[in-house]
Order: C-alpha cells, then sequence, then structure tokens
C-alpha cells in the first residue's frame, strides 16, 4: 500500500479530477491524505456538480433547474457519485492543513485542478504547496498532476536549480484549445460572469490565451516541444479533442495522458480515470523490488 497526499483548496476544485482519481486511487489499495487550506473539508465548485448556473436562463425564477449546457458540462453520473462516495469517507472529512502537510510516509502527490478563480487562486499561488511540489521532485517520489493542477507544479521552483521543476521534462496539461472552447461557450450561457472559465486574463497588450494554462506551463518548460498535445493521427483524436466525450473506469479511449518518469500529467476531467488508474499503476511499480544491477 502507498500513500498519497491530495492537496485541494478549500472550495471550488473540480469534483471529476478530484473523486475520480481518489476512487482509482483507492480502489487500488492506496491511502489517501487529503490537505485544504484550512484544515477543514473542502467543498468542490458546485457549478461543476449540479450544472445549475450554466445556462442562459439559470437566473430566471423557475427555470434554474432546467439544464441544457448545465447537463454537458457538469460531471458525469459515475463522477457524482464517485464525490459524493468521497464526500463521505474518513480521510476527506479528517484532512490536514496545508501548513501541517509533510512528505513524510508519503509515496506520492496527487495535484488535482479546477478553474473557478476564487478558489484556485490560491491553491495555485500558494508557497507553502509550492515548496512541497519542489521537495516531492527532489525526493522523487511519485507526483500526478491534472488540469491546472499541472499549472501550481510549474510555478513550483527547485532550489538548486532556480528553474521550474518540469524544466526538463515533458507534460500536458488543459490546452488552450480546451479552455478557450469552454470560455467561449460561457461567455453565452452565463454572460453576466463571462471569464467563469478563465482563471487567469490577460493584461492589456498580452497576446489571446498568453494566460493560459498551457501558455504559462509552456513557458517553464526547457523545450517548448516539452507540451503535449494529442498528436495528430492519434487513435481516437477528435473523440480525445472534441471536448464532448469523457473517458470512464471501462474506456480510456478519449484519455490523454502524459507519463515521464516518476511524473504523470492529464489535461482536463475527461481524463481523470485514466489519470487516476495510470498514477495508481505507477504507485505500484514503484513498490516493487528493483533487480540488482549486473
Amino acid at each position: 500500500m502507498s500513500t498519497v497526499l491530495v492537496p485541494v483548496p478549500d472550495r471550488d476544485f473540480d469534483p471529476t479530477e478530484v473523486a475520480a482519481s481518489w476512487q482509482m486511487v483507492t480502489q487500488a489499495g492506496n491511502r489517501v491524505i487529503f490537505a485544504t487550506q484550512s484544515g477543514a473539508p473542502a467543498a468542490a465548485d458546485e457549478l461543476m456538480l449540479t450544472g445549475r448556473g450554466l445556462d442562459p436562463w439559470s437566473r430566471v425564477p423557475g427555470l434554474g433547474r432546467t439544464l441544457l449546457f448545465g447537463r454537458m458540462l457538469r460531471a458525469d453520473a459515475d463522477a457524482r457519485i464517485a464525490y459524493e462516495r468521497m464526500r463521505s469517507s474518513p480521510e476527506f472529512q479528517n484532512p490536514v492543513s496545508w501548513a501541517d502537510a509533510t512528505l513524510e510516509g508519503i509515496d506520492g502527490l496527487l495535484l488535482p485542478g479546477g478553474h473557478r478563480a476564487r478558489g484556485m487562486r490560491g491553491y495555485l499561488e500558494s508557497d507553502v504547496l509550492q515548496r512541497l511540489v519542489a521537495e516531492a521532485f527532489a525526493r522523487e517520489l511519485q507526483v500526478a498532476a491534472i488540469c491546472h493542477g499541472v499549472l501550481l507544479a510549474a510555478r513550483s521552483t527547485d532550489p538548486a536549480t532556480g528553474r521550474s521543476v518540469l524544466f526538463g521534462r515533458k507534460t500536458t496539461a488543459l490546452t488552450w484549445a480546451l479552455e478557450r472552447r469552454a470560455w467561449h461557450l460561457a461567455r453565452v450561457t452565463r454572460f453576466w460572469d463571462p471569464d467563469y472559465y478563465r482563471t487567469y486574463r490577460e493584461e492589456p497588450g498580452q497576446p489571446a490565451g498568453y494566460m493560459s494554462v498551457q501558455a504559462e506551463v509552456t513557458r517553464a518548460l526547457a523545450d517548448p516541444a516539452d507540451f503535449r498535445d494529442v498528436p495528430a493521427g492519434a487513435p481516437d483524436f477528435r473523440m480525445k479533442t472534441s471536448g464532448l466525450r469523457r473517458d470512464t473506469p471501462d474506456d480510456a479511449r478519449p484519455a490523454f495522458v502524459v507519463d515521464d518518469r516518476n511524473y504523470l500529467s492529464a489535461r482536463w476531467p475527461g481524463d481523470a480515470y485514466t489519470f487516476g488508474q495510470t498514477f495508481a499503476r505507477k504507485l505500484s511499480a514503484a513498490r516493487e523490488p528493483q533487480a540488482p544491477a549486473s
């Protein structure tokens, strides 16, 4: 059994990325420790759980529970069930605080994401978490990051080099294509809050997408080509890139993950089950005794 530390913000994390990963990791026989900023149980982004508030008529009395876009954009049924199970689990109800989190006895660090700025910025900008991530890489623990969780890793600096811990590694993250598509849709369906899908927006003079997750992560890498997306011509390319299909515990076709040594990354909630399963396998492999060098 491996022990995995999962830091999350106090609110607004993506329910699929956390719950699907938790489900896959714990079903494989591993232990999870959650860490929140306050040390109290956290809460996911309600819009991603219920879908209410993601349709143009959401504020019209009597129509708020009528879902169209909200049904498509929210966590799917499997993820919502996983979230409810996770939320009632002892580990989720009894987190440690970020300040008290330690890597002693920890085998893996899992960094989920979310996009809603009000909750996610504190997570992404936390010096405490960035130092914890840097320490995990220095100890060569198994590290997994998905969506905006990759941005937290990219902002974490190796004190020995002054560079991002992702410098010299291959990674994926939320792509600008997926982020832009969701943002443009929300500008219509949630017109009173048009930047709901953008955690950070460009400043005047910055080109479009400059503050996207993909762009910032890429700036932290040794080579822009180290940022990986689904290659053209890959099997199930359209399924993987449309943003309309999500993976399940039994169907990895829509998913895309990048595995580089002790580091695993994925793009968005549609990769979460494959991401969690792959991380569980990496934890298991890391526990296996290494054959002596000949």
